[in-house]
C-alpha cells in the first residue's frame, strides 16, 4: 500500500492483494493511524496516505531500504538505556550479525569516554550496527574515521548540507556539534570478534529544546537546512551508506579513498588545537591524519607528532 503512495486504492483490492477481509484491512488502517499515518478516503475511489510520521517507524525505514546483505535485520525500539548495549546484549545472546538496534529515546546514551549524549524522543536517530567482522585488531584504527567520513558524505548529498569531522567522532556545523560516533569491539587473541557502530545525530531537534548546558554546542540538520527532514527516509538512506561502508572496510577495499574522503570533511586540518595525554598538553596545528587514523600535529618546533584517539582527548587552543 505504501509503495502505491499517492495514488488511491480501494479497500477490495487492498483486500484480495493481501489475502484478507476488508474489515481485517480497517483494523490495519487503525493500527497504522495509531503509528502516526493519516488516510483520505472517498466512495468509489478508496483510501490513499495523506500523512506519514514524523517520528521513526519501522515499516517506512524497512521499505525504503535499498541495501540489504543477506541476512540482516533490524528493530526500532521505543525506548533503550543505550542502543551500544542493546547490541552488545543481543551478540551476547547469540543473535546473527548484522543487524541494526535503533531508537526512538535513550535513557543512558553516550558518547567517547562514557560521556553522556542527550537523547530524547524529539525526532533524532539513535542508532548502533553489530557486526562479527573477523578481522585483525590491527586494523580497526581507522574503522570510526571511515565510517564518519561515509556518514558526512551521506548528510551532504541526501540534505545538500556542508558537514565536518572532528576527529576522532564528532560531525559539526560550524563547530556545532549534530552528531557523534562510539565504535566498541570485543578482542580474541588475533581477532575483532564482536564489534558494535554507535551513531547520534541530531535530525529534526528544535533550537531551545536543548539543555542549558549544550544550548551553544549543539545543533540539528533541520536547524541548519531551515526545515524537517524526512527522518525515516534519511534512516533508510544512512543504514545502507553504513552496510556498504562497513563492506568496503573488511574486503579492505577503502584502503585507497580513505585519505580523500577524510579530507573532503576534515574541520580540524589547518586549525590550532591542543591535545591533551593523560596530564599532558600539547598545542600545534593540525595537518590531518595519516593511514593509520592517528591525529598529526606539528608543534611549535615545526615537528610531526602523531596521536591515537583511545589515547588522547582534544581542548582547545592555548
Amino acid at each position: 500500500m505504501l509503495t502505491r503512495e499517492p495514488e488511491w486504492v480501494s479497500g477490495a483490492a487492498l483486500a484480495a492483494r493481501l489475502g484478507v477481509s476488508r474489515v481485517t484491512v480497517w483494523h490495519h488502517m487503525e493500527k497504522l493511524r495509531a503509528q502516526g499515518f493519516s488516510f483520505e478516503a472517498q466512495r468509489s475511489r478508496g483510501y490513499r496516505i495523506s500523512g506519514r510520521p514524523e517520528l521513526l517507524n519501522a515499516s517506512l525505514v524497512d521499505i525504503q531500504l535499498k541495501v540489504r546483505p543477506r541476512g540482516f535485520t533490524f528493530v526500532l525500539l521505543d525506548e533503550v538505556d543505550s542502543t551500544n548495549d542493546e547490541a552488545v546484549r543481543q551478540l551476547a545472546a547469540g543473535r546473527a550479525a548484522p543487524f541494526a538496534v535503533l531508537a526512538r529515546r535513550q535513557t543512558r546514551g553516550r558518547g567517547r569516554f562514557g560521556r553522556q549524549w542527550h537523547s530524547e524522543a524529539n525526532g533524532n536517530l539513535y542508532a548502533s550496527f553489530a557486526f562479527r567482522p573477523g578481522v585483525a585488531p590491527g586494523r580497526m584504527q581507522t574503522f570510526t574515521l571511515w565510517m564518519g567520513a561515509n556518514v558526512c558524505e551521506l548528510i551532504a548529498n541526501f540534505a545538500r548540507l556542508s558537514p565536518g569531522l572532528k576527529w576522532p567522532n564528532d560531525i559539526l556545523f560550524d563547530g556545532r556539534k549534530a552528531g557523534g560516533m562510539l565504535t566498541e569491539a570485543r578482542v580474541d587473541a588475533d581477532q575483532i570478534r564482536d564489534l558494535v557502530f554507535g551513531l547520534g545525530l541530531n535530525v529534526n531537534s528544535l533550537p531551545g529544546g536543548w539543555p542549558e548546558e549544550l544550548g551553544r554546542s549543539a545543533v540539528s540538520l533541520r536547524e541548519v537546512a531551515g526545515a524537517p527532514l524526512d527522518l525515516n527516509r534519511l534512516t533508510a538512506a544512512l543504514v545502507g551508506r553504513v552496510l556498504l561502508a562497513y563492506s568496503r572496510f573488511v574486503d579492505n577495499d577503502h584502503v585507497e579513498n580513505f585519505a580523500d574522503l577524510w579530507n573532503r570533511y576534515d574541520a580540524l586540518k589547518g586549525r590550532q588545537v591542543a591535545v591533551i595525554e593523560g596530564g599532558r598538553r600539547h598545542s600545534g596545528t593540525v595537518i590531518g591524519v595519516d593511514d593509520e587514523g592517528s591525529l598529526l600535529l606539528r608543534d611549535e618546533r615545526g615537528r610531526t607528532q602523531r596521536y591515537r584517539a583511545g589515547e588522547v582527548t582534544l581542548g582547545k587552543a592555548a
